[in-house]
């Protein structure tokens, strides 16, 4: 079983704008039970600055979602922000393809960044949405990433609300993706009329019992939960909360 639970930051952006914040921020989430973070971003504050404050306050820094322009455009100093932050996956959160020539530029590049940071120890990692799963001479886009991604230099974030967004089965995706997915996002989906939309962990209609005990057996190395709006009295720390206390069940 997985001993620890991760926050994609996202989350609570609202909430660290300032180094003050920030600490403070990072001591709700370590009362709550969250161990690691993922970033998306800093809030203007250095990299170097939010890594000790997080060390400082006892949540690892597992991953990011980066800046794709700066890895393309100045690769070493993306190599420096994460070296400082003590994580190894460098990611985006997505990128829009409206073509398949667009995702072979797109898997080009990708390919390209992800060989030179393999040869610092690190490693690429792609966030999908729904949008990936259109399809564009009869192929997804999310299946071409799939089959011409680098398979040792990049590694996939798969989010399990847009893959269920898109018509997918999320367990079967994991399965599909076994040692490629080194942080997965818990992320669960209910439904309001007709329209989906995002919800606290456990209160949805995702079953994450099924979905850990697949990630646990296909390598998955961190898990982490995302909600990126819909909180509760729009305090995204009540809807994190929430949701820990609904997947401590599922940790060891």
């Amino acid at each position: 079983m997985f001993k620890k639970l991760g926050l994609q930051l996202y989350t609570i952006r609202d909430h660290m704008q300032t180094a003050e914040d920030m600490r403070a921020s990072f001591k709700k989430l370590k009362a709550l039970g969250y161990d690691q973070g993922q970033t998306a971003g800093s809030g203007g504050i250095s990299y170097k600055e939010m890594a000790q404050i997080a060390k400082e306050e006892g949540i690892e820094i597992v991953g990011t979602h980066y800046n794709f322009a700066l890895m393309k455009s100045d690769l070493d100093a993306v190599i420096e922000d994460h070296i400082a932050l003590g994580t190894t996956n460098v990611g985006i959160g997505g990128f829009m393809c409206h073509s398949l020539e667009e995702a072979k530029g797109l898997v080009a590049t990708i390919n390209e960044i992800a060989a030179k940071l393999a040869a610092k120890g690190m490693k690429f990692t792609y966030h999908n949405h729904s949008h990936e799963f259109v399809k564009y001479e009869g192929v997804t886009v999310f299946d071409y990433l799939v089959e011409n991604l680098d398979k040792d230099n990049v590694s996939f974030v798969l989010d399990t609300y847009w893959v269920q967004h898109a018509g997918g089965d999320v367990c079967k995706w994991i399965e599909k993706l076994a040692g490629r997915i080194d942080i997965l996002h818990l992320k669960d989906m209910a439904v309001k009329g007709n329209d989906p939309y995002i919800t606290e962990c456990g209160n949805g209609n995702l079953d994450f019992g099924e979905i850990l005990e697949v990630a646990e057996k296909t390598g998955v190395k961190y898990i982490v939960v995302e909600q990126d709006a819909n909180w509760i009295d729009g305090d995204p720390f009540k809807a994190v909360e929430i949701s820990c206390n609904n997947l401590k069940k599922y940790l060891a």
